[in-house]
């Protein structure tokens, strides 16, 4: 009631307007959409009480309707969190503060229109922020505030009422295979292959539009942020398939930390410059990847240096790597006559590469460029908590470092038995601490199979971190003999690599904890019966 209220107060408004200047009529009813909206994002049942910040909580705190089993309700009279008082001060900061900042600025044109619409004209650069394929049904989260919008903007101009010419935001118009773009089977009858197949041809259809809009020596710039492989490769594929080649890129932060929590979403943007391609000839796989390990190690370097992390650490090597896979239209591969290496196979080895690079930092390894020598489980669980500990961590980040390790989110939580799930307990009833986006590791002592740090029914040896997880089992017990000869049986006396990995489990652990003591005192039994001196390393930055 209060809002429709309020729409008819703005109605109104509008039409004691109509002796002004015309810019400033459209400008103040502009205005007032924007205070609209931001009341209506304050006035649903959806929002919440922010207990540190004592503020109401916006329906809209990520791009999604979450359940709330409570709500808070706001006094829109008030000057309280939330009111229109409230809201209006809001947007007049903004308007101050974009009116002092643009105040010089060349006069943009704005227009609602398709990507895949010709222009008129050519452009020097052409800069894009697409949709991140799955990640955010953006049309859908319109529509919240398109109906109300809708009754205050639309007959203000003709462009206003072209865009708001329909009841709802822009869908995916099938006769006209044009529309919003993103992977969303529930509009293509639940045709999962169906969703990915339109939007991987969208997209190629888009950045094929931007190719020929583009001077020759033009500029393409995507700003990309998504922890999905399939995500980033559907992207490389449409950049390949329409010509373009990445000539450099750059991890920004540009995410709010609130923004980012638990989404697919990175906490940095990677910004991709691409130039048109000037090469038609195939390339070979062999050198394509040496030229790429050539270039991304430097640049590895100097992101680490900068002090990029986890997720966004493996992303921003992806552009670097890029640059040599994109100069051809296709890479061949050398052991497979007729065959190409795919963009997933190419970024599959970056990630292999970007891993191997970080397992270095985390055993303190700086002479080694890249940890090849590690197997995968162990690798992953290093990565897992170097980055959030034992804590919880977003299935985003995950997926992309179980992808990196050849492993999968169901493995570590199933077969490996390494991971525990949000909304699940374990064996114990211990529950994981985590909402149902999110997983952890489970603890050394919360690992019971019988099977941990045992040879695989391959006949392969035992991951590194399964062999550290029983040892230390064993030490609990007290069974000296027990330990010893697990020791031997395993060729563990003067096992180097892994000194290094209790190493760095030991420098991960938390001071005075059990697990902290049972490492210290495996590392000096190591030394004291191993012959070897333990290894000294710096903390964990």
């Amino acid at each position: 009631m209060a809002l429709g209220t309020f729409v008819g107060e703005l109605q109104r408004f509008a039409e004691e307007l109509q002796d002004y200047p015309e810019p400033w009529r459209e400008a103040l009813i502009a205005y007032s959409g924007c205070i609209l909206s931001k009341f209506a994002d304050y006035s649903t049942s959806t929002c919440t009480w922010h207990n540190s910040g004592e503020k109401l909580r916006n329906t809209f705190a990520r791009f999604a309707l979450p359940i709330a089993w409570d709500y808070c309700e706001v006094n829109p009279l008030g000057t309280t969190s939330g009111s229109v008082p409230a809201m209006t001060d809001w947007v007049v900061r903004y308007v101050e503060y974009a009116c002092a900042t643009l105040y010089s600025a060349p006069v943009p044109r704005v227009r609602a229109t398709s990507a895949i619409k010709r222009p008129s004209g050519r452009f020097d650069v052409i800069c894009t922020d697409p949709p991140y394929y799955d990640a955010i049904p953006y049309s859908d989260l319109m529509d919240f505030f398109h109906v109300w919008l809708r009754r205050v903007l639309y007959g203000l101009t003709p462009e206003t009422d072209a865009v708001f010419a329909e009841p709802l935001g822009p869908k995916w118009d099938h006769d006209r295979s044009d529309g919003e773009l993103i992977d969303q089977p529930s509009r293509f009858l639940h045709d999962v292959e169906a969703s990915k197949r339109n939007y991987e041809d969208g997209m190629a259809r888009a950045f094929t539009r931007f190719h020929q809009a583009l001077n020759d020596d033009g500029r393409l710039v995507i700003v990309f942020a998504n922890k999905q492989p399939d995500a980033w490769e559907t992207l490389v594929a449409a950049l390949i398939r329409s010509g373009f080649v990445v000539d450099a890129s750059w991890p920004i932060e540009t995410e709010m930390k609130t923004k980012v929590a638990g989404g697919a979403r990175l906490s940095s943007s990677i910004w991709l410059v691409c130039r048109k391609r000037s090469g038609h000839r195939a390339g070979w796989d062999s050198g394509v990847l040496a030229e790429m390990e050539a270039n991304i190690m430097k640049r590895l370097h100097d992101f680490w240096d900068a002090g990029i992390r986890g997720p966004d650490f493996v992303w921003a090597a992806t552009g670097p790597a890029l640059e040599a896979f994109s100069r051809y239209p296709a890479v061949r591969r050398q052991d497979a006559p007729g065959e190409t290496l795919s963009v997933a196979a190419f970024l599959h080895h970056v990630r292999r590469i970007v891993v191997g690079f970080v397992v270095g930092r985390v055993l303190r390894d700086e002479g080694d460029e890249e940890r090849g020598d590690l197997d995968n489980l162990t690798t992953y669980y290093l990565l897992h908590r170097r980055d959030f500990g034992l804590g919880a961590a977003p299935a985003g980040a995950v997926i992309l470092y179980a992808v990196s390790c050849d492993l999968s989110d169901s493995d570590l939580a199933g077969k490996w038995d390494l991971l525990v799930r949000g909304g699940t307990t374990d064996e114990d009833g211990e529950s994981a601490g985590a909402s149902g986006g999110e997983a952890k590791l489970k603890s050394w002592d919360r690992r019971r199979s019988r099977s941990l740090g045992e040879v695989l029914p391959s006949g392969a040896a035992p991951p590194l971190i399964d062999c550290l997880h029983r040892l230390m089992q064993l030490w609990k017990t007290g069974e000296q003999s027990r330990v010893d000869a697990y020791l031997e049986g395993r060729g563990l006396w003067n096992h180097e690599l892994f000194r290094q990995v209790a190493q760095a489990v030991l420098e991960r652990a938390e001071s005075g904890s059990e697990e902290r003591s049972l490492l210290e005192s495996i590392q000096n039994h190591l030394t004291a019966r191993g012959g070897a001196a333990a290894p000294r390393y710096a903390d964990i930055i």
